[in-house]
């Protein structure tokens, strides 16, 4: 599936956002919430999917928050339109902290959704809620975007080691397991590499995508009927073995621990790390401590730079890492924070990821 590029803001002007829901309420929350912020401007909403489709030659919105549960014409129906009619329309799905919810936003962001944002259950005082739904929408509203008056980042050096001075011959070392770091676009973009991992891939492999409870689960079932590889969300205890995939639960941070001859998943509730738990710093810290230089370090599409500081200590430690690029990514916030420090061995296109980590082999 195509990656849009982030869209230019002009100078003086506003992201034009269409809210789009059965429930009214939740439509004049949206658009309060997002009413005090200079950058966006609310040029509509509608009660379904059919509403929304007949209103987008009107309003012209460039982002659509999108409810999973409609009438007449729910939200897998009108994104499915949507990527067809509106392909340049940002989609941020809108679900309930529900199983049905949750299975239909997974497959809402496999089918092309951008982002998605989780309906509190407990709305709480007005002004509480409208602060937790500004806090959350806003800056994935903004992710797509950059401002025209903005300077563009460096480009970044690709080298084979992190030194100062003189270029250094970097010996390969045996890879005994692969930590995969990603967020925003990630659904989409683990779909496509799982199943090009041959089925006697011989490491395992160890995940942190940010998602609430419930919904790591689903996902990791859904990756499981795409990969010949063992995916299963961890447990305390869930044992890492070669051909099996590790996903950290949401709300969890997941560490990789020694325990006699095997590694296993430990899980806390520690403080959130860059306002995520699961985080993937917690994780690629823990698999450095644990396998150190023998890892291969994997970043992949996702808001802002959770893993910058995980990837470094691999990095020292003589881990290869992999970092996607800039075109293929949803977002290249977490993979690009990593790119322009100088930490990646590689920067490769989505459909690159898994060659590179065989080549490793």
């Amino acid at each position: 599936m195509a990656t849009l590029a982030k869209s230019i803001l002009a100078p003086g002007a506003r992201i034009r956002v269409l809210v789009v829901d059965d429930s009214v309420v939740i439509r004049r929350l949206v658009s309060l919430a997002l009413g005090e912020e200079p950058l966006i401007e609310v040029v509509g909403s509608a009660a379904n999917g059919l509403i929304a489709l007949a209103k987008i030659p009107q309003v012209n919105p460039d982002v659509i928050t999108l409810d999973v549960e409609m009438p007449e014409l729910d939200g897998l129906a009108t994104l499915r339109r949507l990527r067809v009619e509106h392909p340049q329309v940002r989609v941020i799905m809108f679900s309930t902290l529900t199983r049905k919810g949750a299975t239909a936003t997974i497959e809402a962001l496999l089918q092309g959704a951008d982002d998605y944002v989780a309906k509190a259950s407990n709305v709480g005082q007005l002004s509480e809620s409208l602060a937790a739904l500004r806090g959350e929408l806003v800056p994935k509203i903004k992710q797509f975007f950059v401002l025209a008056e903005t300077p563009a980042p460096p480009r970044p050096v690709i080298r084979p080691a992190v030194q100062t001075g003189q270029w250094v011959f970097r010996p390969h070392i045996a890879r005994k397991v692969v930590a995969i770091g990603v967020s925003t676009g990630g659904p989409t973009a683990l779909a496509e590499i799982m199943p090009a991992f041959p089925a006697e891939f011989p490491l395992p492999v160890v995940m942190v995508q940010h998602m609430p409870p419930m919904f790591t689960r689903l996902l990791a079932e859904r990756l499981q009927r795409q990969t010949p590889l063992e995916v299963v969300e961890a447990t305390e205890g869930t044992v890492a073995k070669p051909g099996r995939v590790l996903v950290a639960p949401g709300d969890f941070h997941m560490r990789m621990r020694r325990s006699g001859n095997n590694v296993v998943a430990t899980l806390d509730q520690g403080p959130h790390e860059n306002s995520c738990r699961p985080a993937v710093d917690v994780l690629f810290r823990s698999v450095n401590e644990t396998w150190g230089g023998a890892t291969i370090g994997v970043v992949l599409t996702g808001m802002g730079q959770d893993g910058l500081r995980g990837v470094e200590q691999l990095r020292a430690s003589g881990a290869y890492i992999i970092a996607q690029d800039e075109p293929t990514s949803v977002v290249w916030g977490m993979p690009g924070a990593v790119a322009r420090a100088n930490l990646a061995d590689a920067i490769v296109p989505l459909d690159g990821v898994v060659p590179e980590i065989l080549r490793q082999l």
